[in-house]
């Protein structure tokens, strides 16, 4: 590894635009390539953000040289044959949320990373907001005492296009990898692995889910109401019920800023703690801390977490008659 963290970037969409920005932030870190299915389309992304090199398929950054860890930012089913041709070629890997779009496809990249000692993350940025992480601190030290309960929601008012990728099925649209992705990661942060999940919800005409409402149970008691949407917008905030309080995560909870500490008998606390730059820059200061240090996983975010989320969205979106696919043929 060189001392310089070199990064490529996998599908110059609408969220590889937001997060390559923060590399500003980051130290030791420096985006030199970016790739896409069309050269031109990686040609212009790369000459709006000063970068070195562009690519015009997706095997050609694979096989660059120059690179040391991919962001994977294609539509889901895409990132699992991204992410295990990326593990063969050495390079490590920040696989935008959902990781892939079936868990099946989530296991088997999670096993070549382990087996080859390749790091890979789910770029899961809500938990590593300083906001998130000054939560998690306030539960260890037992501030609510022992956590019950989660809820969270998140959604946006979409109108049905079938030509958008949020609406393809092939492409794997729909609210729950989109959106539920979040509170499913967030609920599973807080109170680990559900034993049961039941899911109601919706479908669009295409087939994907247009909404969803999870009730996530623990054998022993503990609950988690999740709800997600792209049918109606959501307030997305988030609260976590303790025995002896609860916090509110004012919204938009997958970013805070400002969390509002509830303890028994005294009154509410509120604690504010900014993002670097758009708050995406935390999660990369992770790869980059983790590949100095040798690490093939984020204590933060680590693997099993992620496969745990894949689960539960598959089972609730199985629930709403919803099948998802990996897409092999990308490479």
């Amino acid at each position: 590894m060189t001392e310089e963290i070199r990064w490529g970037v996998v599908g110059p969409g609408r969220i590889a635009e937001k997060v390559v920005e923060d590399f500003a932030v980051v130290d030791g870190a420096r985006v030199v390539a970016v790739a896409s299915r069309s050269l031109d389309r990686a040609q212009d992304f790369a000459d709006r953000h000063g970068i070195e090199r562009a690519h015009g398929s997706y095997a050609d950054v694979l096989a660059d040289a120059g690179v040391d860890v991919l962001y994977v930012a294609t539509p889901h089913p895409q990132h699992h044959a991204i992410a295990l041709g990326a593990l063969r070629a050495g390079k490590a890997l920040l696989v935008e949320k959902a990781f892939t779009a079936t868990v099946a496809g989530a296991r088997e990249v999670v096993a070549l990373s382990r087996e080859t000692g390749v790091f890979a993350m789910e770029a899961m940025w809500t938990r590593f907001q300083p906001a998130v992480v000054r939560l998690r601190e306030l539960i260890a030290d037992g501030a609510i005492g022992e956590v019950r309960s989660v809820q969270a929601d998140l959604g946006v008012q979409r109108d049905f296009d079938p030509t958008d990728r949020l609406f393809a099925l092939e492409l794997g649209g729909g609210a729950l990898l989109d959106l539920g992705v979040y509170v499913v990661s967030w609920a599973q942060m807080l109170l680990g692995d559900p034993d049961t999940v039941t899911a109601t919800g919706s479908r669009f005409p295409t087939g994907v889910d247009a909404e969803a409402a999870l009730l996530l149970g623990w054998a022993d008691g503990r609950s988690a109401t999740l709800t997600t949407s792209l049918r109606n917008a959501l307030p997305g905030q988030a609260r976590v019920f303790g025995t002896a309080g609860w916090i509110d995560v004012l919204p938009r909870f997958h970013h805070p800023q400002t969390v509002v500490l509830h303890r028994a008998d005294a009154d509410p606390e509120e604690i504010t703690v900014p993002q670097l730059g758009a708050g995406y820059a935390h999660e990369l200061i992770e790869v980059t801390e983790c590949l100095r240090a040798g690490r093939s996983e984020s204590a933060v975010m680590p693997l099993a977490d992620t496969l745990a989320v894949q689960q539960v969205l598959e089972d609730a979106a199985g629930q709403l008659g919803v099948t998802f696919a990996e897409d092999d043929a990308v490479l």
